[in-house]
């Protein structure tokens, strides 16, 4: 499983990038979305009930909708070195995406584009441990259910599993409009005024409806392992995954949220499907965790680092 390559590109100055992984020739893949308000391309191709089974790479990305025109810098780079879905006239990439709503950050004007994804594709490289505010986490926040002047930082958080031969690495792009809970239940980042979180005073504060011009969120989740799964079984285990969410974040699910998980597997070796899916519940929840926890600060909005 150690050839799963993950490169980002930063942009610090305007609050915004991208993350792409870079699969191994043989790597299945399908998805899940529980959230409303998805922003995907090629998200059909994951389906169970479509033939195509596996990607080349995968792209995750802020910008809103115009951050998808980023892939197309992903399909060059692997156009260029031979790599995609083989015909009688050319191969073609096969390149899901997914993108986060971060324009209001800092730039509302800026936005990935295919250069920049091509960038990440040049960065990428095995055991790529950055995590917080960079790539598509960059422009990333959570707490935003009471509005804008509450929020906290998000960004990318990185999560490990290994049992016996069994690897699970989750790579998650975390902008809820929740906050975020660590594994006792605490708040540990969201809407938060002068140093107290506002859930704690009032829990049910945050299952109101957001009145705020910052409602578009999602969580990007990408679950890899070296277990042999069907298409049908990447699905599931998409699906169950996101329980992981819904232990690390309050409110989850939203119909603000675009929630995403992807699977990805280099087959290798047997697993019971019940492990496999607890095991990628506990890394999603890990992942989100560490992206706040190794988040900094970006353009005035303070985080667990940077208070």
């Amino acid at each position: 499983m150690g050839s799963f390559k993950i490169g980002h590109y930063t942009n610090l100055n305007k609050g915004t990038g991208c993350t792409v992984i870079l699969c191994p020739e043989g790597t299945r893949a399908s998805a899940h979305a529980r959230g409303i308000s998805p922003g995907t391309r090629e998200y059909a191709l994951l389906s169970p009930y479509r033939k195509m089974d596996g990607i080349n790479a995968l792209l995750l990305t802020g910008g809103s909708a115009f951050g998808l025109d980023a892939a197309a810098g992903v399909m060059r780079f692997l156009s260029e070195r031979g790599i995609g879905y083989d015909t009688p006239y050319r191969k073609i990439p096969i390149v899901p995406a997914a993108v986060i709503f971060d324009l209001p950050v800092i730039d509302s004007q800026i936005f990935p584009t295919a250069d920049n994804a091509y960038q990440a594709c040049q960065n990428a490289r095995e055991g790529n441990q950055e995590q917080g505010t960079v790539g598509a986490g960059t422009g990333a926040t959570v707490g935003k259910w009471a509005g804008i002047e509450y929020i906290m930082k998000g960004g990318i958080g990185l999560a490990k599993i290994q049992d016996g031969d069994l690897k699970v690495e989750v790579l998650s792009v975390v902008n809820p409009v929740g906050d975020v809970l660590d594994q006792t239940g605490r708040i540990i980042a969201g809407a938060r005024r002068d140093g107290k979180f506002l859930a704690r005073e009032n829990l049910t504060r945050s299952w109101i409806t957001p009145t705020f011009d910052l409602e578009r969120n999602t969580i990007l989740g990408s679950v890899m392992t070296n277990a042999i799964l069907t298409k049908q079984q990447l699905f599931y285990v998409a699906e169950r995954a996101h329980n992981g969410i819904v232990r690390s974040v309050m409110p989850a699910h939203t119909s603000f949220d675009g929630d995403i998980i992807f699977t990805l597997s280099m087959p290798e070796i047997e697993v019971k499907i019940d492990l496999i899916t607890e095991i990628a519940i506990e890394a999603v929840s890990q992942s989100i965790v560490n992206a706040v926890i190794q988040a900094t600060s970006l353009g005035g909005i303070p985080s667990i680092k940077n208070s």
